[in-house]
């Protein structure tokens, strides 16, 4: 798709890597998408220097200037709207519905969002206290107020199941609030990140406040993150990754924003609408072909729902086409590697092992032909303690457990090492709250899988360390200073 072997982007300047190439595979096809460049170690410090010595004059740049590049920025995007989505589309295997109004779109307006976002205030007053006169000094009224400043060099390390959006929410707020950043795309589908540099750079974004670095296995990541210049972490990806991370920011004092893994409950109450369960839950099968930490992947329903849904669940699974996602019709494209459908396949394998019945799926849609497909699967019959049920698959794969009461629902969605976000299904808008209010998870859907995108975003447990999204993110890529003087 692309003939020219992609160079890195370190201090404003278009830079031949210095480890030469690596291909970029189209998921779909097998067929090869471009080259990337594969990063020295000493580049990615390179890029991290470069993003400290904007920091100086970014950091201090004028609101309405940064609001004005990110709009720029954001109106480029959407001008080569249909070359970026083909790309994003060829990179990560998506339909094309979910490459142009997931991936290409959500990052553009992203970008618009926080080009507002510049603008919000970054003073809050605190009421006046008064002191008594003592040891600090006379008495007075004492002032204050908390100023959020930029944290300083970010390095953004995003994931490969949308090449536009996770990377857009993280660069776009980080440059909002005055921060300089680093950019570790996946290597799976580093290609389109290259593109949002490319919209940056047209828009007029300073040389050094944005550099791109990629590479195929673990050193450019591991330099993104131990390097001296950088302040803070924003990674979105595996738990054990994100582990791994905040060992080494933990050494340094880095700030870290940790996006993780989720296993999300879906909680079917015995009065809930089957078929709006139904319909939220079945994204798991579609949605980025459940590339997606906030799946409902892992259903609790209680007993009375527990046969009619298992039907319907099936029956959903059977109605989507799996093929080419750039087929009208498609709605479950292939996941992103082979190695990963092959994890995919071994768990289906492992749950069968461990007991589970496989309703629907479970063989590979065309063992014969060409790209990385799996079949929607559904199993059922599962116990709280299998793996399949504790552990996040990442793929088109759902997992069913039934409960008795309520309470005992309960305690099952909060039975897991993960917290990210988890959905209820009832009649009862008000049992529906009052289930939801006691789910350890960053958030809650009740009756949707719908997000509103001012809210914050962020997990529990091992799902993550902080919160984004809305004004959230610019107070995530932000320090709290405090101003205090006598009245």
């Amino acid at each position: 798709m692309t003939t020219t072997p992609q160079r890195l982007f370190i201090g404003g300047a278009w830079t031949e890597p210095a480890n030469g190439h690596y291909e970029v595979i189209n998921p779909a096809t097998e067929d090869v998408v471009g080259l990337a460049p594969e990063a020295s170690r000493a580049q990615v410090y390179e890029a991290a220097a470069a993003a400290r010595e904007a920091f100086a004059s970014w950091s201090r740049s004028r609101p309405e200037e940064r609001a004005a590049i990110l709009g720029r920025a954001a109106d480029l995007m959407q001008r080569d709207f249909t070359a970026n989505a083909a790309l994003a589309q060829a990179e990560s295997g998506a339909t094309t519905g979910t490459a142009r109004g997931m991936q290409v779109a959500v990052g553009a307006a992203r970008f618009r969002r926080y080009a507002k976002g510049a603008l919000e205030p970054a003073e809050e007053a605190v009421p006046p206290q008064i002191n008594e006169a003592g040891p600090m000094g006379r008495a007075g009224i004492f002032g204050a107020l908390a100023v959020r400043q930029p944290v300083g060099v970010v390095t953004c390390i995003t994931s490969y199941n949308n090449p536009w959006a996770n990377p857009a929410g993280k660069i776009a707020p980080a440059l909002a609030m005055g921060n300089t950043v680093v950019v570790k795309p996946a290597p799976q589908d580093p290609l389109s990140v290259f593109r949002m540099a490319e919209a940056l750079a047209e828009a007029g974004v300073p040389p050094g406040v944005v550099n791109v670095i990629s590479g195929s296995g673990a050193e450019a990541g591991e330099a993104a993150v131990d390097s001296p210049d950088v302040d803070m972490v924003s990674f979105t990806g595996s738990t054990s990754v994100g582990q791994r991370i905040a060992e080494v920011c933990g050494r340094s004092m880095k700030r870290q924003l940790m996006e993780l893994g989720g296993k999300g409950a879906a909680v079917v109450l015995d009065d809930a609408d089957l078929d709006s369960a139904v319909a939220g839950i079945g994204t798991t099968f579609s949605f980025y072909s459940g590339q997606i930490c906030t799946a409902p992947t892992r259903v609790l329903v209680q007993r009375a729902a527990h046969d009619a849904l298992i039907e319907k669940l099936a029956a959903y699974a059977g109605y989507l086409a799996v093929g080419d996602p750039t087929a009208k019709g498609t709605v479950v494209g292939p996941v992103i590697s082979a190695a990963h459908r092959d994890r995919v396949e071994s768990y289906v394998e492992l749950g069968r092992k461990e007991g589970a019945r496989i309703v629907t799926g479970g063989d590979r849609p065309d063992p014969t032909g060409s790209g990385f497909y799996v079949a929607p699967t559904l199993l059922a019959d599962c116990t709280p303690g299998m793996r399949v049920v504790r552990e996040e698959i990442f793929g088109p794969v759902v997992v069913v457990v039934p409960f008795d009461d309520e309470e005992e629902g309960i305690t099952l969605a909060n039975d897991s090492d993960y917290g990210l976000i988890d959905y209820v299904w009832s009649g009862d808008v008000a049992r529906a709250f009052r289930v939801a209010r006691r789910l350890r998870t960053g958030g809650v859907g009740v009756n949707t899988i719908g997000r509103n995108m001012e809210a914050p975003f962020g997990g529990f447990k091992r799902s993550g360390v902080g919160r984004d999204v809305g004004s959230y993110a610019l107070h995530a890529y932000s320090e709290l200073q405090a101003i205090v003087w006598p009245g």
